[in-house]
């Protein structure tokens, strides 16, 4: 695979305001990654208020949160279900009040002094949702708090103690990840809220789907835009000198952020409301570049660049696999192609076979891109065009159909190396016993790991221990089991490893803030390879 030279139209914008082309570079920092580094001063600084002000400040918050939790209580029974009384009563508006009140201490106790609020919050009835990016924090809630506004969440957070029972009390909208129903009802929801003439609180909702470290704006989920009402962009700053607030998924854990926070004698953050964004029809019918048009508002308003790369790339090359990703792959670029086509890599997978053995039969035959559109049952596109170009190295118009399987299948199960080399086997191999000779192992693993040029030589000779010039799956796999790390030695011992998304996150739980509900992009079934700490 090869990434050729593009036209005008394919141009890649550096940042938000470059234009208006849609396909935009993915970040030159890993937006997935925050790395603290503290100088002596500061160790000694946290040191000493870790046995002062820390205690006093977190015993004084929780104090806070318990002290919200009858007065949330109370406001919250009866029925979520049922529409909220126009006009509000004389007890809940004083009770909203209070509870503002006590959740403003409670930032103030921990550090947030002055919270500068730009801009106009929009009337209910002019705009029913807020899109707040970037996503970095869990102290994200402050803009929340402070408007008593409704957010999407996970279903599960409501039976955690306390914190479940402030949650109710904004009523939320509750939404499963894992049930492809619920996430129907909850854009159902969204839009009969939005639709009440501001009777309902207005919606607050992370659009990134998860937290960065505020360097870009990653793509956006369609799930708060396919509603198709107009939406108030609202933009998180964080003017720290030192940034101890980001939590991202690979850096300081919760708990560390919480403490380091904790022990800073000032925390700033600034909320500015922008205008309302009204969307045009064309935008009421297509969810993606409702969102995508609004972010690019908010990433100028915000003066960073934007990504169309999304965390399932980055997934992709933290798969657990025995070929790691190197930092020059094209699989990215195939993985956005794939989901740019309207082809979904989780729906893709059952396919596979049909794949391999339709470009099977045709034995390395090439084909031009209107046999690869109908290959793929798609109609010839610019997004069609430009992943044929991955395969067509050599700029003939023409390519192997059985190059486009393997990377699907790689895109498909990142972490399964050895289904994907023995679905290329079956397609590669003789009629006779299966084997492939050195230019097809070559072809294969250079479609896996998405480079333009690999050298197998040693490899492909280490495997072939008879020297027969020919090679089994059952003798590739016999090799992989008991050389497990032969990628790292005989393919790119001296290459670095994937520079955006190589860094291993750990095996934690994902955070229930900022769930996604966008129906076409369910991961229903699918298992995550990274999980987030919450």
């Amino acid at each position: 695979m090869r990434m050729r030279g593009r036209g005008p139209r394919d141009a890649p914008a550096s940042s938000a305001g470059a234009g208006d082309a849609r396909r935009l570079a993915p970040p030159g920092r890993n937006p997935f990654v925050h790395e603290l580094r503290l100088s002596a001063l500061q160790k000694a600084q946290i040191a000493v208020m870790t046995l002062t002000l820390f205690p006093i400040r977190l015993l004084l918050a929780a104090f806070m949160m318990l002290l919200a939790w009858p007065f949330a209580l109370v406001a919250s029974l009866g029925p979520a279900e049922r529409d909220p009384e126009q006009p509000l009563a004389l007890w809940r508006k004083v009770v909203d009040f209070l509870l503002k009140a006590i959740m403003r201490t409670m930032w103030f106790i921990g550090g947030f002094h002055r919270v500068t609020v730009k801009g106009r919050q929009a009337l209910p009835t002019e705009a029913a949702i807020f899109t707040l990016a970037p996503h970095s924090s869990y102290f994200d809630a402050i803009p929340v708090t402070m408007t008593m506004s409704s957010i999407v969440m996970k279903a599960e957070s409501r039976d955690i103690p306390i914190w479940g029972t402030l949650i109710k009390y904004i009523r939320p909208v509750f939404v499963s990840r894992s049930d492809q129903d619920s996430r129907r009802r909850t854009v159902e929801e969204i839009k009969r809220r939005a639709q009440s003439n501001g009777k309902w609180p207005q919606i607050m909702i992370f659009p990134e789907g998860t937290c960065t470290n505020r360097t870009c704006l990653i793509t956006f989920k369609p799930g708060a835009f396919i509603p198709g009402v107009p939406v108030q962009p609202v933009i998180l700053r964080y003017p720290n000198k030192l940034d101890t607030i980001t939590w991202t998924w690979q850096g300081p854990g919760a708990l560390e952020i919480l403490w380091l926070t904790l022990c800073q004698f000032h925390n700033q953050i600034e909320i500015e409301f922008l205008p309302v964004y009204n969307p045009s029809e064309e935008e009421k019918k297509d969810p993606a570049l409702y969102a995508s048009n609004v972010r690019r508002i908010m990433a100028e308003a915000l003066g960073i660049s934007v990504t169309d790369y999304t965390f399932e790339d980055c997934q992709l090359a933290l798969a657990e696999g025995q070929l790691r990703l190197p930092a020059d792959t094209c699989l990215l670029e195939f993985a956005r192609l794939v989901r740019g086509l309207g082809l979904k890599p989780e729906k893709l997978e059952k396919d596979l076979d049909r794949y391999a053995e339709s470009a099977g039969v045709k034995k390395g035959a090439k084909i031009n891109v209107s046999e690869f559109a109908a290959y793929l049952e798609v109609p010839v596109s610019d997004p069609l065009a430009d992943m044929f170009s991955l395969f067509d190295e050599s700029g003939s118009g023409e390519m192997d159909p059985r190059e486009y399987v393997v990377a699907l299948s790689v895109v498909c199960r990142p972490a399964q190396t050895l289904d994907t080399i023995q679905l290329a086997f079956k397609m590669y191999g003789s009629q006779e016993d299966g084997s492939i000779d050195e230019d097809a192992l070559s072809s294969i693993l250079k479609t896996a790991l998405g480079v333009a040029e690999l050298t197998v030589t040693d490899l492909f000779r280490a495997i072939d221990q008879e020297e027969k010039g020919r090679i089994t799956f059952a003798d590739f796999s016999r090799f992989a089991e008991t050389y497990p790390d032969f990628a790292e030695e005989y393919l790119y011992p001296d290459q670095p490893p994937f520079k955006i998304c190589a860094q291993t996150l750990p095996a934690l739980t994902p955070n229930g803030f900022c769930a996604d509900f966008s129906p076409e992009n369910s991961d229903a079934g699918r298992k995550p390879v990274r999980k987030k700490l919450d």
